[in-house]
């Protein structure tokens, strides 16, 4: 019995757990006051703008998730679901091909660009910061050049929005219209995390982030495990360009730059460490949606949009001294 309360009481008092347990308490206490001070955060609409939010910036913070526990870093994860969005259109719109081979088209041109950034990285030995940094601006001008700066839209694929915007779970339970791109949201966090705990695929991302020289001491084809983890990111991005696309039912070329700071803040929030090698989709999650809680509340309260910046940037530091201090107890 002892034993029994001994584990229990590692397990509960571990620093991820409590990283997850403070974001959760911090989580209901935003919605809690933001409720109090208006009540109109707590209607149906803004609700359902909350979960929209959250849907993209969670499946990039996602994909963030399983770079930054290998001691990475990705900043082109914003211009990347641009870029695929903008590629959807060009499938869809210009090529007028079925949905299908627009979804496929977003999720493999995000992986291949994610494997482009993972070969920077490990064969030509770039820091993940540079390296992503110059796909993050390659990205944004491609999007330009492509859509010849101007929005791609989807009115002849009347069936795309759909992706995003209609309720399959509304369909079922009237009362529960939440957008298809939540649910989309959940059923990848679930699938991720499985990924990311029962896998080879998962425990080599967590062993990459740990101790990179000892895997690669071991035997372990080290520069294929990192391109491909970039890679997998990359796929991500794709699904979150398709769901920015079809939310807004066009492809906006100018959109994404400023997404990926949300994204590694929720990353970081939900205690995934910035040195690698600790880290949950679970986290990442309830990281997300303190993001958009906070910036839709914000909003409510008729804050100057310069002082929610300002807001989101202290946020930020605080999350990186956390885990400053977390480090430091392990």
């Amino acid at each position: 019995m002892d034993s029994f309360t001994t584990r229990l009481h590692q397990t509960f008092l571990s620093g991820e757990a409590r990283q997850k347990i403070l974001a959760f308490a911090s989580l209901i206490v935003m919605i809690l006051v933001f409720s109090l001070a208006n009540e109109n955060f707590f209607q149906a609409d803004n609700l359902i703008g909350i979960l929209q939010a959250t849907a993209i910036n969670g499946v990039l913070a996602i994909a963030s998730t399983f770079v930054i526990i290998t001691s990475g870093i990705d900043l082109s994860v914003g211009t990347l679901m641009t870029f695929t969005a903008v590629i959807t259109g060009v499938v869809l719109t210009n090529l007028h091909m079925p949905i299908w081979v627009g979804v496929l088209a977003a999720i493999g041109v995000g992986g291949l660009c994610g494997l482009t950034s993972g070969w920077l990285i490990a064969k030509l030995k770039l820091p993940p910061f540079i390296a992503t940094l110059g796909m993050m601006m390659l990205l944004k001008g491609l999007s330009l050049v492509i859509s010849e700066n101007k929005p791609i839209y989807f009115n002849d694929t009347p069936g795309f929005s759909s992706i995003s915007l209609d309720s399959l779970i509304g369909n079922f339970i009237p009362f529960l219209p939440i957008p298809n791109a939540v649910l989309i949201l959940f059923v990848l966090a679930l699938v991720a995390s499985k990924i990311l705990s029962s896998t080879i695929f998962g425990r080599y991302t967590f062993a990459l982030g740990s101790n990179e020289e000892a895997v690669r001491l071991s035997g372990v084809n080290v520069d294929g495990w990192k391109m491909a983890v970039y890679a997998f990111a990359g796929a991500i991005c794709g699904i979150a360009g398709l769901l920015i696309a079809s939310r807004l039912n066009s492809a906006q070329p100018s959109l994404g730059q400023g997404y990926e700071l949300d994204a590694i803040a929720a990353v970081v929030i939900g205690g995934t460490s910035l040195s690698g090698g600790v880290g949950s989709i679970l986290g990442t999650i309830i990281g997300a949606f303190i993001m958009s809680v906070l910036t839709n509340g914000l909003r409510i309260l008729s804050v100057a949009p310069e002082w929610q910046i300002v807001v989101t940037g202290l946020i930020i530091i605080i999350a990186v001294y956390t885990d400053i201090l977390r480090r430091k107890q392990r």
